[in-house]
């Protein structure tokens, strides 16, 4: 009877293996396992650097790529809310002044973006560790006062971040991920 009922479980409950680029969450690599369960919406958890996906049975003969690529721009919306939160707080703090607003926006080959007194930073952006994303604000609270990259713009960037050159070239290193 044990064994029937186990085959049961294991026959409801299967893992598949899906090929994707690394998935990285504030510069942590992450392996992706989906999991076909009897559960209504999917379910996201991450645990020891994999992020698992609980899908309903019902998406067992859909396209898991589309639902992984949609689970994972979810995952990276709601950490963005977080951390995008924590770094406005922190440079708002250490220049003393702070935009009109701030948008959390998904955008093409762009990473952040200050228009109209208001920034606008790209969710993805949570791939990056803390400091770069600490870096990306900084640069789109400057632009606040400078809005072109004209000299005075990067002497106020050096004076709070001394590594900016560094992680420029990484940003850009990698935009095309994004």
């Amino acid at each position: 009877m044990n064994l029937i009922r186990n085959k049961i479980v294991t026959k409801k409950i299967q893992e598949v293996s899906i090929e994707r680029s690394p998935v990285y969450i504030l510069g942590t690599d992450y392996k992706v396992k989906i999991v076909y369960r009897n559960v209504r919406v999917p379910e996201l958890d991450i645990e020891n650097k994999t992020i698992k996906i609980s899908l309903p049975n019902k998406y067992k003969k859909t396209e898991n790529k589309k639902i992984l690529d949609l689970a994972i721009e979810k995952m990276y919306e709601q950490i963005a809310k977080v951390e995008i939160e924590r770094a406005m707080e922190k440079i708002r703090i250490l220049l003393g002044f702070a935009p009109d607003d701030y948008k959390i926006k998904n955008m093409k080959n762009e990473i952040g973006r200050c228009k109209n007194n208001t920034i606008t930073i790209n969710p993805k952006i949570v791939m990056f560790h803390r400091n770069i994303i600490d870096y990306v604000v900084l640069h789109e609270y400057c632009h606040l006062k400078y809005k072109t990259h004209c000299k005075s713009f990067y002497k106020m960037l050096e004076e709070y971040e001394e590594n900016y050159e560094k992680y420029e070239e990484i940003i850009k290193s990698n935009l095309f991920e994004l």
